[in-house]
């Protein structure tokens, strides 16, 4: 797992512009994606900078890496799980190879298919391929967004990075971006390709990007992901699930260092123990939670832990260590992501890491397999299809209704057409509370305009699979792979995802709607196919999720704590802040359950002192990578 940061310029060497200090400067931002190792390259017109955390023990490795008689320059963040299968078809076609790293794979493949290697590669991945011959630059980012890849134009220069600040750092002009931070307020996270600063982009995920000196920038979408059911029997798809999982799992557990998973007391992360177990009978499994009852799974996991015969690190987190790690939480994240489930995962890793350098876990068997309750509001919805020429009335009913009011909501969900209402798993601020509080809001700035183009190109899906498909392009790059990737590698963990998988994802696309959500459950012909191999008493448990106490600590030992970030935030070009302080008195009264909001409106303040009202922290926490120096527990 690696860092990687550069800058490809249309300038010459006469210019004054030292390069190679500023791309040093950026590979000091994301020392902790590679303490390992650094590496650098330089000519006429490109600098690429690179950290390395080393997880296969390859000679040659070393980055960035040539090929082609040093035609071709690599710098490359992820594992290529398929790498041992392309280099053997390579050299049976006659390509040379002077190290057994996936890297130089990645650039046999390139000498070999130019732009169209990226169909061949199954794993996550982010890389930057400079071809010197060509003057042209080739970056690509995996099929579902594993891999973070930003980038910014700033002049005749073009400047890329695995994460933003590394960027933001350097950038003299830079300028923040009012749509984004409105999008913020509602998804909890910023939608990419977007980032709070008007100037960095991401990526999409399935994407590449080709630059060539003297000429703009031309992105192309190489993957779509789309459901395509297939008519098959229960026992088949169980069968194929069960067998395709098992590979998944076997080649994620590739690595010359300890291989551990993270446990919950779920089953997605249950499955993947399970069958990791089988290849390693010595795994290290890592848990986490929370002394207050209804907020910890960590008996589960326990019990899971000894049913499977593994081991169970637990750690309970307390609030006073949850606001000791939130500065360095939110400087990790890059651009704000106010999932309290994320800072929950921060400490899961950085217990993870002092067992184990690489981990699995289970992001992803949701969006894939449907495995949200709320996939199940399509059929209790299914009553106001009949009702349909009065939704009007019904609904005018429900907005006099008194926020509260049992069935209020019922009657919105149900009168709203389902591309109106649902944006995916987090919903925090509606368009009309936006505009109490936002001194700017834009009104063209609707949340609809993220997810429309997912809308119409999920036309033709059910109501389940519309849902699903939003939230694989939504919530599970944007909020759940970002969280992955950023709290595993503040602490120098690699992450992996058996179940974002490109050939995982190849089957659970064919499955029908009725096989995903049926018989009452979600996730239905999952839990069929692993049945066998899951312990009973987590294989039809009820999803809790990851749950945070936020509701109590806000209105306890974290109250006076949030105030005073509210008070002392410079955010009032943007806020009205007294409607912030508003919404904590009235959690804290028990009025109603503002925390989700709250939690919104803290994390991006605490984004906004970091990377704009101060002129050190930004640095400083940069030095205290992994929070070394910060006392967790």
């Amino acid at each position: 797992m690696c860092g990687l940061v550069g800058c490809l310029t249309d300038r010459t060497k006469a210019d004054s512009t030292d390069y190679d200090e500023i791309v040093h400067e950026m590979t000091r931002m994301v020392v902790h994606r590679g303490p390992d190792d650094e590496g650098y390259f330089a000519d006429d017109n490109i600098t690429m900078g690179f950290r390395r955390l080393s997880i296969i023990d390859l000679a040659g490795g070393h980055q960035p890496l040539s090929y082609e008689n040093e035609r071709y320059w690599l710098t490359f963040n992820g594992e290529i799980y398929n790498y041992v299968e392309l280099r053997q078809q390579l050299i049976q076609e006659g390509y040379d190879f002077q190290t057994d790293s996936d890297s130089e794979v990645i650039l046999g493949m390139y000498a070999k298919y130019q732009a169209a290697l990226t169909t061949h590669l199954r794993g996550m991945f982010a890389f930057v391929i400079w071809d010197k011959q060509e003057k042209t630059l080739f970056a690509a980012r995996d099929q579902f967004g594993i891999k973070p890849f930003y980038y910014a134009i700033s002049g005749n220069d073009f400047y890329y990075a695995s994460e933003s600040k590394a960027i933001y750092k350097i950038l003299k002009d830079k300028h923040f971006d009012q749509a984004a931070l409105q999008d913020y307020l509602t998804f909890q996270y910023v939608p990419e390709t977007e980032t709070l600063t008007q100037e960095i982009k991401m990526l999409a995920p399935g994407c590449s990007l080709t630059k060539k000196v003297g000429a703009k920038p031309e992105i192309k979408r190489y993957y779509h992901r789309e459901f395509r059911p297939i008519k098959r029997s229960e026992a088949d798809y169980a069968k194929r699930i069960k067998e395709t999982l098992i590979d998944s799992v076997k080649i994620h557990m590739r690595s010359d260092v300890p291989v551990g998973a993270f446990l919950s007391g779920g089953i997605d992360s249950s499955i993947v123990v399970a069958i990791a177990k089988q290849f390693n009978t010595n795994l290290e499994t890592i848990s986490v939670g929370f002394e207050r009852e209804g907020y910890s799974e960590l008996d589960v996991a326990a019990e899971t832990a000894e049913k499977l015969g593994v081991d169970n690190h637990q750690f309970k987190i307390t609030p006073a260590a949850f606001m000791a790690a939130f500065p360095h939480f939110v400087w990790s994240m890059d651009d704000p992501l106010a999932d309290p489930a994320a800072v929950s995962q921060y400490f899961l890793s950085k217990e993870a890491v002092r067992h184990v350098k690489v981990c699995l876990t289970g992001e992803g068997a949701d969006e894939l397999f449907g495995g949200y309750t709320i996939y199940h509001e399509p059929e209790s919805l299914k009553a106001f299809r009949y009702t349909k020429p009065i939704n009007g009335a019904l609904k005018k009913i429900a907005t006099i209704m008194p926020e509260g009011m049992r069935g209020r909501s019922f009657l919105m969900r149900g009168t709203t057409p389902l591309e109106k209402r649902y944006v995916g798993n987090a919903f925090i601020f509606n368009e009309a509370e936006k505009q109490k509080f936002m001194k700017h809001y834009q009104t063209q700035q609707s949340f609809q305009r993220a997810t429309e183009p997912y809308y119409e190109e999920a036309a033709t899906y059910d109501p389940i699979t519309k849902m699903q498909f939003i939230d694989m392009h939504t919530w599970l790059n944007g909020d759940l792979l970002h969280n992955a990737d950023r709290t595993a590698l503040a602490h120098s963990l690699e992450l992996r995802t058996p179940f974002v998988d490109r050939e995982v994802f190849n089957l659970a696309a064919e499955i029908p709607a009725e096989l995903r959500i049926s018989h009452g459950t979600t996730k239905y012909i999952l839990r069929k196919a692993v049945e066998d191999i899951v312990p009973s008493h987590v294989l039809h448990r009820k999803k809790l999720g990851f749950p945070v106490p936020l509701r109590f600590w806000l209105k306890d030992e974290m109250y006076d704590w949030a105030k005073n970030i509210m008070l002392d935030s410079q955010t009032d070009q943007y806020f009205n802040k007294a409607y912030f302080l508003q919404l904590l008195e009235d959690h804290r009264n028990g009025l109603r359950d503002n925390s989700r909001k709250i939690w919104t409106v803290l994390t991006f303040m605490m984004w906004h002192k970091i990377y704009v009202e101060s002129d050190t922290l930004l640095d400083s926490l940069a030095a205290n990578e992994a929070a070394n120096k910060v006392e967790l527990f």
